[in-house]
């Protein structure tokens, strides 16, 4: 028998979705890397007058991906790209390598980590947690220029 447990929750509150924000962010990367977006989408937010709903984040391609993880811990991040590499590893024999060796192994690494998020939004605030960040995960080994489409639809009041 396990011992109870003790589960709290806040009252539902509601808003009427009145507006529906939108822009695109372009992002060059360096490479095979983490970058943060976090601050461009809490000022996507800001801008936006948001005020209760939810930011979609979506990319645009299928060799880069999106992804909420630890932002105080570098090394997390170099063991994540450590775990992808080794779930997809280039030379693994891939048929479609039309665009060189790290292709196939980029489409696999977006399956596995997605396109597009959603955060809440509340007061204004994504509601990430403490140690929760925003993060476009290039998975090519050169530079590209990422496309996001950031989307809010809430309250602005």
């Amino acid at each position: 028998m396990t011992p109870e447990k003790q589960l709290t929750r806040s009252a539902p509150s509601t808003v009427q979705a009145t507006v529906i924000s939108t822009a695109l962010l372009t992002v060059p990367t360096p490479g095979r890397d983490f970058t943060d977006l976090t601050s461009e989408a809490a000022k996507f937010i800001n801008e936006a007058r948001a005020r209760d709903g939810a930011l979609t984040l979506f990319i645009r391609h299928t060799s880069a991906s999106l992804t909420i993880q630890e932002n105080a811990d570098p090394s997390v991040l170099v063991d994540l790209t450590t775990a992808l590499s080794r779930l997809a590893p280039e030379n693994a024999g891939w048929t479609h390598d039309t665009e060189g060796p790290d292709d196939m192994p980029a489409h696999i690494k977006t399956m596995l980590t997605g396109t597009s998020l959603q955060v809440p939004v509340l007061n204004g605030k994504l509601a990430l947690g403490t140690w929760q960040a925003i993060y476009l995960i290039e998975h090519r080994s050169r530079p590209h220029r990422r496309e996001i489409v950031l989307q809010f639809i809430g309250s602005n009041q």
